[in-house]
């Protein structure tokens, strides 16, 4: 005989996500159970939950999950194209909803300034990206580019690639940031040489590197404050 396929109408009230969110508010309910309501269904095993429950485990939590492509998730039993769809796409809303209030003119005052506008972008990445910001004279930032995504332990890139990219935006100066995935910003020997290069290389050309900020999670460190730079 089949197993039933489990929907969260079929559950308990205190295990149907949905109806919690409505009588507790949405900050009540865990994880696994905002995901839940996303999924919608189970399978013929398990229920929305326990396939949330499981997509969070075999993904290695909610912060490798953001960071996870259509294929990977489609890889985990129960997680279809449209149910992973649905996944990146509250993903994606929620990134954007971080940075909404930052979508007129930004200016670049302090490294802070730079680190607000890129902390929820960089911290969950599980792979070191390195990100330019391009400002203007009045340091308002004209553009943004990710010129190079490394591997787990290193971001590579080169001052050419950088610097092409500041001199086809017409940049004044810019801002550089990469994120380190173990969540520790501290700055390793490798981006303290890589700073100097670029400090040097923005004196040659004449657009200034403002600053180079490692993000970590919800940390961030300024090379310039550092006084490597």
């Amino acid at each position: 005989m089949e197993s039933p396929n489990y929907t969260l109408r079929e559950l308990h009230l205190e295990d149907r996500p949905r109806e919690r969110m409505i009588h507790y508010g949405a900050e009540a309910l865990s994880n696994a159970e905002l995901l839940a309501i996303l999924l919608r269904t189970g399978t013929y095993q398990e229920s929305a939950v326990h396939v949330a429950q499981r997509l969070l485990r075999e993904s290695g939590g909610l912060r490798s999950l953001s960071d996870m492509s259509l294929e990977q998730m489609t890889s985990i039993k129960g997680i279809g194209s449209a149910k992973a769809l649905q996944i990146r796409a509250g993903i994606e809303l929620g990134r954007r909803m971080a940075r909404s209030g930052l979508n007129e003119t930004v200016t670049i005052r302090s490294p802070q300034d730079a680190a607000n506008l890129l902390m929820e972008d960089l911290r969950y990445l599980q792979k070191e990206h390195f990100v330019c910001l391009f400002l203007n004279t009045k340091n308002h930032v004209i553009g943004r580019e990710t010129l190079s995504m490394g591997s787990l332990n290193a971001s590579i890139v080169h001052p050419r690639e950088v610097f092409r990219s500041a001199i086809k935006r017409s940049s004044a100066s810019i801002v550089c940031a990469h994120n380190h995935p173990s969540g520790d910003p501290t700055p390793s020997p490798e981006d303290i040489a890589l700073t100097r290069r670029l400090a040097e290389a923005g004196e040659i050309v004449g657009i200034e590197v403002l600053d180079h900020l490692v993000i970590g999670d919800q940390r961030f460190v300024s090379l310039k404050e550092l006084g490597y730079m």
